[in-house]
């Protein structure tokens, strides 16, 4: 099935996937212009009324952007959206989704038709993330358009299937967009992606260590100076699993190598966006930094996976 026009003009197959707290219209405008997807959560944005400031910021930008480059339009930007029930903003969040007309609205945490729908009246398209596929059958049987396949290894909330499981058993059934995530942090990852079945890679711990992202200084150098074996997997901190920087557990003065079980009742997200403990003090990335070592342009890291990816692809003609 040919990909809808919004994935389609893109100078590489990415997302930039929507990091808490980190995501803001700096890097999504950043990322748009360099070309790929960029997006954010709607939570990010507090308190509530500056959603539309930001919506308004982002959407003149690329708009100007445009007639300024009219060879090299930017890509389309998405907004996350937590769809789970202890969402109380996600109503708020949508009316001002469908003011802009957004053109991606990436959904998580819960299948909900009448979101879809929603995004559907004014023209967007839906992409749900999943872990597993039960998750996925639910996603599509509710109208969403495609989904993002969070593999294990993948920042923040992560599955625990192997990527080429995931994408090998969707493809299956589904042939309506896959943007596969976990551990993508090259270009050549992002062909490898493709080559199992994928359409696009979903990068989000690379693009914290941008100079455009919101997070602290030491968030940045310490993805830097890391690498996969300094990721920890744990429910602990959100209810849900995932994986954070080993060096941030340590700081908040607890062990990594034994940490308790959380609890899945204490899930709030909207809590979490407001400045809990965790994504503000607790690192949530992926494994797949071990490619970073140095903080630069979001523009200069999307030019560097370019690059890896024209030259894998060179590579596999000339073989």
């Amino acid at each position: 099935m040919p990909l809808p026009s919004a994935l389609s003009r893109l100078r590489l197959p990415i997302i930039g996937s929507p990091l808490f707290i980190i995501s803001n219209p700096r890097l999504v405008i950043a990322q748009c212009t360099a070309g790929i997807v960029g997006s954010f959560p709607a939570l990010n944005a507090r308190p509530a009324a500056q959603l539309d400031e930001w919506l308004a910021e982002i959407t003149e930008a690329l708009a100007a952007w445009d007639r300024a480059h009219p060879d090299q339009p930017a890509a389309p930007f998405a907004v996350n959206q937590i769809v789970h029930r202890s969402n109380d903003r996600l109503e708020h969040d949508m009316a001002l989704c469908a003011k802009y007309r957004v053109p991606i609205v990436i959904t998580s945490l819960g299948a909900r038709p009448e979101v879809n729908q929603a995004v559907h009246s004014w023209g967007g398209i839906v992409l749900h993330d999943v872990i597993n596929q039960p998750f996925a059958h639910k996603a599509v049987e509710k109208g969403a358009d495609g989904l993002i396949l969070v593999a294990t290894g993948a920042g923040g909330h992560a599955g625990t299937q192997s990527p080429f499981a995931l994408v090998q058993e969707t493809r299956r059934w589904f042939d309506g967009p896959v943007v596969l995530s976990g551990a993508i942090a090259r270009g050549d990852a992002v062909l490898a992606a493709q080559a199992m079945g994928a359409d696009l890679a979903y990068i989000g711990s690379a693009f914290i260590a941008t100079d455009e992202a919101r997070a602290v200084d030491a968030y940045k150098q310490m993805i830097v100076d890391s690498a996969a074996q300094d990721i920890v997997y744990s429910n602990l901190f959100t209810g849900v699993h995932g994986n954070y920087l080993r060096g941030s557990i340590a700081a908040a003065g607890m062990d990594p190598e034994h940490l308790p079980e959380g609890d899945p009742a204490t899930m709030d997200f909207a809590a979490l966006a407001h400045g809990a403990k965790a994504w503000k003090d607790i690192w949530g990335c992926g494994q797949g930094i071990g490619a970073v070592d140095a903080v630069v342009p979001a523009a200069e890291l999307v030019a560097r996976l370019d690059r890896e990816y024209r030259a894998a692809r060179q590579r596999l003609c000339a073989g």
